[in-house]
């Protein structure tokens, strides 16, 4: 039996969106090649000022990062995609929370999705699916 091995390409996405979905890759696959740690700060430090992201927000960005990237579609590509909806989101003003972790569920692996509103965005698993090791929410109201 086989499994598929990429996810579909959505298919009609504008111009304007298309450019900047392609800085918010460009941006992500820079990323991906840093350390975890090093990675969770510069997103601590980007999101600053930024709105929660609903979810139809962040579905809208990851359709328009899978529209001009073959990387992140692909079956290694969860990495540089969630870092790259979470980049265009947050050029959109808004910042869903950005997760690293493993499956919960045999067979182990790690992967990397984001959320909205405590639900992954289109990953067609159940919300217990994974487990986070390090994730990076909306920031809360300032403090005084």
């Amino acid at each position: 039996m086989t499994t598929p091995s990429a996810l579909s390409r959505p298919s009609e996405v504008p111009f304007r969106r298309r450019v900047a979905a392609r800085a918010a890759v460009a941006v992500a696959r820079a990323l991906a090649t840093l350390p975890p740690q090093r990675v969770r700060r510069v997103l601590v430090v980007l999101r600053r000022g930024a709105r929660q992201a609903t979810h139809r927000e962040a579905r809208s960005a990851r359709d328009a990062v899978l529209a001009v990237s073959l990387t992140c579609l692909g079956p290694q590509g969860c990495l540089p995609r969630s870092l790259a909806v979470t980049v265009l989101c947050r050029m959109r003003g808004s910042w869903p929370t950005w997760c690293v972790g493993v499956r919960a569920m045999p067979p182990f692996g790690a992967h990397a999705w984001v959320e909205a509103g405590g639900e992954p965005v289109d990953e067609n698993v159940p919300a217990d699916y994974f487990r986070r090791l390090i994730a990076v929410e909306p920031a809360g109201p300032a403090r005084s």
